[in-house]
């Protein structure tokens, strides 16, 4: 798995800068997830677009109650299978559902630290089979981490990181204009706008 040092600096970080950093990942999943739908008629993406605005919601609302439990059983119910497709699109679109379903798991267990790393790598694994499945081959690490692509997205998840880190406390000013400026740029993490 491709590491980065981004990792070791993301415990240093508090609950709800991983629950935004977590749910900006997935604000760049969603296109993938998307996509998938549109061409296999399989699933519901506005069931994904809900429950990622109810989390982003119970980051900038005050009390803002949400059954996570209830959440997760209608996101496992839109997770497709990997057999039963025989094209890359499903990997994408699984990535963004497991991504989404760490997120609930850690709002249902208060845990952050496990799930922001998994969400993180997920993202970066989504980008990396791209890129093996262009080339045909597997690739190392080093190979991997010398790729424009890999390059960049660590540099959006460096970007998103300091963001977040910079604010002293829960900033919601900041939340709200990062998750618009995700949904405005539309673009998921391997390149997919489906706003055009």
């Amino acid at each position: 798995m491709l590491r980065n040092p981004i990792h070791l600096r993301l415990e240093k970080q508090e609950a709800w800068q991983h629950v935004v950093f977590m749910a900006s990942l997935c604000e760049r999943m969603y296109p993938n997830y998307q996509m998938f739908c549109l061409q296999t008629g399989f699933g519901d993406p506005a069931i994904y677009r809900r429950i990622l605005d109810l989390v982003w919601e119970t980051q900038v609302v005050k009390d803002a109650k949400v059954n996570f439990d209830l959440q997760l059983e209608k996101l496992e119910e839109c997770i497709p299978a990997a057999d039963d497709y025989d094209f890359y699109g499903v990997y994408p679109a699984i990535d963004a559902c497991v991504a989404l379903s760490e997120l609930l798991h850690s709002r249902l267990s208060g845990e952050t630290l496990e799930h922001v790393i998994t969400v993180s790598e997920t993202s970066i694994r989504t980008v990396a089979m791209l890129e093996m499945t262009e080339a045909e081959r597997e690739m190392t690490e080093e190979e991997l981490n010398a790729l424009p692509s890999i390059e960049q997205e660590w540099d959006i998840q460096w970007e998103i990181f300091r963001l977040l880190a910079d604010c002293e406390r829960r900033d919601i000013e900041l939340i709200k204009g990062l998750r618009a400026d995700l949904r405005e740029a539309g673009i998921s993490n391997i390149g997919i706008n489906l706003q055009q």
